[in-house]
């Protein structure tokens, strides 16, 4: 408070503290006569001061008014609840989710659908509310968009994409591994410990529960994932309930893929065949029976198979990668064009049949970031510049674009081509 008092009135509290120390002060000597002066001079200094800041009140009133914006950050931040949760009505933001999944996830346009669907069935109210929000195993070949999806969930569900626990089933191969799920029973090694994830839930109940690579953990792991499944809680090894109500559980794997890389692979076709699509989802369901308990599955809101990637689709994804890195370089105050050629080169160099999109990434890094980092830190690009990045001889190359500037300039990132077209990022 006192910072924000003006200095006279913070002078006169200094003086009332200087002489109510040497009534204090002559009191203990017993020099009463000094003491008696001190205390009529503070007195007087007292009502002076109170007056003065009666004054300063009367025309520094408070005029803030609080916001739903500021208690819902209060509560968020007492309860861990998402403050847009709060703010804005959920009906309103579940009935804009896909359009939200879809900003993040490309070519998966059924697995998008059915997910959003099952989640706007949970908060409804149409499912027992003891439950998880959701329950669900996302099934398909690796780098088409399984993790990317829960990621984006937990992002829109829960306001943080750090919202996700993520929890890798290779680590629970064996028997007496799966006690660090929830804690070592009394007597045992690792009894001090907390559960890897009832700990986690405990402290985030408001998550995406990321179990990955499911398939990998030892038949006892499912046991445990039953009484979350059906009850929506879990018991610690130290006797703690943790409420699993307010979270997602997703699952993933890769059960049948080995059957989509046999076959005629999605990203050999421009576009994507219902057909094909519909045979996939058939095989990776049928070893999905064949690996899991009827029990378990049974208690699972929905299959959601993802679909191979296509051209078209690793094209957009290519866009995506290359928006980030034009937000990243407009700190700098330069821009990105990327060619239609240089964005070929990229989806064919980048793309792997068996590992999906991923390696896409590492080819941005290798090819554009690495070789472009150098010459802007040796100053090359000077602000305002348009890098047009271009294919040459085979060979990517970056040169400044005289043609363009960085206010007309429409981004090519996604090339003339794209169906989307966005103003260069500055």
């Amino acid at each position: 408070e006192n910072e924000m008092l003006p200095t006279e009135l913070n002078d006169m509290q200094l003086e009332l503290q200087k002489l109510d120390e040497e009534e204090e002060s002559a009191s203990v000597r017993g020099d009463y006569e000094k003491a008696a002066n001190a205390k009529a001079e503070k007195l007087r200094s007292l009502e002076n001061y109170d007056l003065a800041k009666r004054e300063w009140d009367a025309t520094h009133e408070v005029t803030e008014v609080v916001k739903d914006e500021d208690i819902a950050a209060l509560i968020a931040e007492r309860t861990g609840i998402p403050v847009t949760q709060l703010v804005e009505g959920e009906s309103d933001r579940l009935l804009k989710l896909e359009k939200r999944l879809h900003t993040r996830v490309i070519g998966q346009d059924q697995a998008v659908e059915v997910l959003a669907d099952a989640v706007r069935r949970a908060r409804a109210g149409l499912k027992d509310p003891k439950r998880p929000i959701g329950s669900f195993i996302f099934l398909g070949p690796t780098g088409v968009g399984k993790t990317e999806l829960a990621r984006a969930l937990a992002e829109f569900m829960f306001d943080d994409e750090d919202n996700m626990i993520r929890v890798d089933m290779s680590e629970f191969q064996e028997r007496h591994t799966v006690s660090k799920l929830i804690g070592a029973p009394p007597g045992y090694v690792g009894y001090d410990d907390a559960g890897h994830l009832t700990e986690a839930v405990r402290r985030r109940p408001f998550s995406v529960v990321l179990f990955d690579e499911i398939e990998k953990a030892h038949p006892d792991v499912f046991n445990t994932m039953l009484q979350v499944l059906d009850d929506g809680r879990l018991t610690d090894s130290h006797g703690r309930t943790v409420d699993f109500r307010n979270t997602i559980i997703i699952m993933t794997s890769n059960l049948g893929s080995e059957g989509i890389a046999q076959q005629a692979f999605g990203f050999q076709k421009q576009s994507r065949d219902d057909t094909e699509s519909a045979r996939l989802r058939s095989n990776v369901e049928d070893s999905l029976k064949q690996k899991f308990r009827p029990e378990f599955l049974n208690r699972l809101d929905e299959f959601i198979v993802f679909d191979s990637l296509t051209q078209d689709d690793i094209k957009l994804i290519v866009d995506k990668f290359m928006v980030e890195v034009t937000e990243r370089v407009s700190d700098l105050k330069v821009s990105l064009f990327l060619s239609e050629e240089a964005k070929a080169w990229l989806v064919k160099t980048g793309f792997d049949r068996m590992y999906g999109a991923r390696p896409l990434k590492r080819a941005i890094q290798r090819y554009i970031e690495s070789p472009l980092s150098k010459r802007l830190l040796a100053g090359e690009f000077p602000e305002g510049s348009v890098i047009a990045v271009e294919l040459t001889d085979g060979e990517m190359t970056f040169e400044i674009d005289e043609s363009r500037d960085k206010v007309t300039a429409e981004s090519t990132v996604a090339g003339k081509d794209s169906p989307k077209k966005e103003k260069v990022l500055q």
